[in-house]
């Protein structure tokens, strides 16, 4: 990210800036007054940028209000990111874990701050088809290298149990839906029953896995966008099924963010299989899974929103998009 894509914090998503201030200066010996702006990017964990003098942190809490259970947990993700970030450098180094809720009325975490680029809603000025297919086989480069990491050589196995991961995480993103929904989506009840009679066997060889691995969760180098210089959103990571990142990477890149990665030059779905290793008929249930786990994300969002959690005018749409999902799920489907 650049200077450029930081903005005032929103109104209801202020925090105690003194007490948080008086706080960093004693455990991170900083100095001078802080300046804080927050990054606009996202829909659910707030980040914020946080400066004293020449000194940038990036300070990373959970959305307000009332969170599912296990989600928005920020010292999972900060111990994450402290086993991950020495084999993985891509993932920012953690600094420093903050579990008194009374400095900012949340458990939240700091890291250092990366540089570079960030593909959201819009590519870059100047890109060509070449560059496009570049930084393409980067990013599924990238995913590759994330999961040829040896876990038990690392000690990274104790990240999680990979045993009957997938269908935890079938069966745990249905619980969430049942819990977030506030009106009846027929598809999102029959693409849960058609997932849990899905559900595969576990891989032979276990991974450590994102768990959120999409375009805009990654930064390029400004210089040759070809090659990442970040790798952000560790939350979900555990150690599981490699394929459970790969229907993520398609969700988003096939099916959320056509705008972008419909334009030649892009991979297709058929080409990200390809550079990564896998074949089409290995993938569709965790295709599907990902886009039934998208709408439940982006329906925990909105249900904040129908309850008076958050006045997010964003979020004010998202109930509209949870029905297309689903009605693109049972179309994979099928």
């Amino acid at each position: 990210m650049s200077a450029e894509d930081t903005r005032p914090v929103r109104a209801s998503e202020q925090l105690d800036w003194e007490k948080l201030a008086d706080y960093l200066r004693r455990e991170l010996k900083l100095d001078g007054e802080m300046t804080v702006a927050q990054f606009p990017g996202g829909h659910s964990n707030l980040t914020y940028d946080i400066r004293f003098g020449n000194s940038e942190l990036v300070l990373r809490r959970p959305p307000f209000g009332p969170v599912p259970p296990r989600a928005h947990d920020m010292a999972r993700e900060y111990r994450v990111l402290t086993a991950v970030h020495p084999h993985f450098p891509l993932a920012p180094k953690p600094y420093l874990l903050c579990e008194d809720t009374s400095i900012i009325g949340s458990v939240f975490y700091v890291m250092e701050r990366r540089r570079g680029l960030v593909i959201r809603t819009e590519e870059p000025r100047g890109f060509d088809e070449a560059m496009r297919a570049r930084v393409s086989a980067g990013v599924v480069g990238t995913l590759s290298n994330l999961h040829a990491i040896d876990i038990a050589a690392h000690s990274l196995d104790t990240l999680g149990r990979p045993a009957g991961f997938v269908a935890r995480q079938i069966r745990g993103w249905t619980e969430r839906w049942h819990g977030s929904k506030t009106s009846e989506v027929p598809d999102m009840e029959w693409l849960a029953r058609w997932l849990d009679e899905r559900i595969p066997d576990d891989p032979p060889r276990p991974a450590l896995v994102h768990g959120d691995y999409k375009l805009d969760n990654v930064m390029l180098d400004p210089a040759d966008p070809s090659r990442l210089v970040g790798v952000f959103d560790w939350e979900m990571s555990a150690i599981g099924d490699p394929l459970v990142d790969v229907g993520i990477l398609l969700c988003y890149w096939v099916h959320a963010l056509p705008e972008v990665t419909g334009l030649p030059g892009w991979f297709t779905r058929e080409e990200i299989l390809a550079r990564y290793g896998c074949e089409s008929s290995e993938i569709a249930v965790y295709e599907v899974f990902a886009v039934f786990k998208l709408a439940v994300v982006i329906q925990q969002i909105y249900a904040r929103f129908v309850r008076g959690q958050t006045d997010d005018p964003r979020f004010a749409p998202l109930g509209e998009r949870v029905a297309m999902l689903a009605a693109i799920g049972r179309g994979l489907a099928r």
